[in-house]
């Protein structure tokens, strides 16, 4: 017996049906011309299980359950990478990461020029842009430091938000106004947020801001094709949210996973919002959104949930590749539809390419395929073939047919995912031809791939840097002094 999570309750039922037509045929009432608006909302180390919509009944996600009861949910949504960085290198350029090296998380270090996704590999705000559509990025980027890797040099027409990996949450603790001043380690997480290349303030909790901004943008740029990039931190430790949110759960009394809850609430509040003004303002029907995490949760870390799946944050099992993912397009995409074959975040570029018409002809391949003919029906294969997970020297992972191999160190796995979706029952000794071929797979693609192209997290000397900056400016102030005093003196 399946899981309940997957169970087939709304697959092509009369009503799934009814929804294909009436939105084939208010799809034919746009003109063909009009691009749609895509909007990608990512949290940031969400459990599989925390959400309404994959079977959460302590944590409320209304809102974003909307985007799946209101569209379609992947029942099997992967991303390229467990861990935040590569994750998201992976999504934004449609591509698996390892084929440019970001087999990690950058280093902060804000003198690396090459700590991020390269010059000569595109993102979604720069494969979109010649085709008139204007980007936006609230959040987290953790795509490099460096003032040339800054998303206004990216493609990105708005930022707001913060360069690294992480972030602390309320206003008062945003007190770094820069890189240059930290001093010791994880103290990026209380700089100053970034309006494109302003440093402000804030006066709510960041969730809330983010969201507010997003708002902002839509009702800005609602007249204009865009691209919408809400890179929530939350539910990414620390650990920290509002009352008022935290009113919200009395029934969860473990604190750790009280104030988890509290920090997705925020995000479904934002979702709630972003819903409502594309309604507002009249753009609702012809607007993508995908909702995902950018890896599985880290269960200890942050007291997230992955239900029955098997790891976390970090792992090749599927707690930390399968995530929530869901998409909603009343014009074309079915609503109410479980989809149940794999697919990855790479197809998010793939699809609005393909529904927006743009040529990426001159652009390198892409990994990802457009998901709307196999949402539709029109295509009644499998998206993917087989995909590939790996992590450098430490393990690798392919899925295929619901067969998934994971070689670590000196084990060799074999799981059905189809009826061990737990991951308990290593095939491996009953079916080695069939591990051998996924090796075979795995082994090349991964001759296509190349290892890493910058220093990873943890590499940054900041005290010796900000040591070297300090006599720097020393130096600087004394050669002023004495230039000033010469001229006194010249003066007098």
């Amino acid at each position: 017996m399946k899981h309940p999570y997957f169970k087939n309750t709304l697959k092509f039922n009369a009503c799934a049906v009814l929804c294909v037509v009436f939105n084939f045929c208010f799809s034919t009432t746009l003109h063909a011309s009009e691009k749609p608006n895509l909007i990608v909302i990512l949290t940031d180390d969400q459990g599989y299980a925390d959400v309404g919509f994959n079977g959460s009944k302590e944590i409320f996600t209304p809102h974003i359950d909307r985007i799946a009861t209101e569209g379609t949910r992947f029942t099997q949504g992967y991303v390229s990478y467990p861990v935040c960085g590569p994750s998201r290198a992976g999504l934004l350029t449609g591509r698996y990461q390892d084929r440019f090296g970001f087999v990690g998380n950058p280093t902060i270090d804000p003198t690396v020029d090459n700590a991020g996704i390269p010059k000569d590999e595109k993102n979604i705000a720069e494969v979109l842009k010649p085709a008139g559509y204007t980007s936006g990025i609230l959040g987290k980027w953790h795509m490099g430091t460096h003032p040339d890797l800054h998303p206004n040099k990216r493609g990105f027409d708005h930022f707001f938000g913060f360069l690294s990996g992480g972030h602390r949450y309320f206003p008062e603790e945003l007190n770094i106004n820069d890189l240059s001043q930290v001093t010791k380690k994880w103290q990026w997480y209380n700089t100053r947020l970034l309006r494109n290349n302003e440093r402000v303030d804030i006066k709510e909790y960041l969730t809330d801001e983010l969201s507010n901004d997003a708002v902002d943008f839509i009702k800005r740029e609602k007249d204009n094709p865009f691209f919408l990039y809400v890179a929530y931190n939350a539910p990414h430790a620390p650990l920290q949210a509002t009352q008022e949110y935290l009113d919200r759960y009395p029934h969860i009394k473990n604190k750790r996973r009280k104030t988890y809850a509290a920090m997705i609430s925020s995000v479904d509040d934002g979702v709630g919002k972003i819903l409502d003004t594309l309604k507002e303002q009249g753009i609702d029907d012809n607007t993508i959104i995908f909702f995902l995490s950018d890896n599985g949760g880290p269960l200890e870390k942050n007291a997230s949930d992955n239900g029955v799946l098997r790891g976390g944050k970090g792992a090749p099992f599927e707690g930390g590749v399968r995530v929530p993912f869901a998409v909603r397009w009343p014009a074309k995409i079915p609503a109410g539809l479980d989809y149940h074959e794999p697919v990855i975040s790479l197809d998010i570029l793939a699809t609005i390419v393909d529904e927006a018409k743009v040529d990426i002809s001159k652009n390198k391949p892409l990994d990802g395929v457009n998901l709307v003919p196999f949402l539709t029906g029109e295509n009644k294969g499998q998206p993917h073939d087989v995909l590939f997970w790996r992590s450098h020297g430490r393990w690798q992972a392919s899925l295929t047919n619901n067969t998934k191999m994971i070689k670590q160190k000196n084990s060799q796995m074999l799981y059905d995912i189809n009826t061990d979706i737990s991951e308990q029952n290593n095939v491996y000794k009953k079916n080695k031809s069939q591990y051998n071929k996924l090796q075979q797979s795995y082994q090349q693609w991964n001759e296509e791939l190349e290892d890493g192209a910058f220093p990873k997290l943890g590499s940054w000397d900041f005290k010796k840097q900000n040591a070297e900056a300090v006599n720097a400016e020393a130096s600087k102030n004394q050669k002023n002094n004495k230039k000033s005093a010469e001229q006194s003196d010249a003066q007098e």
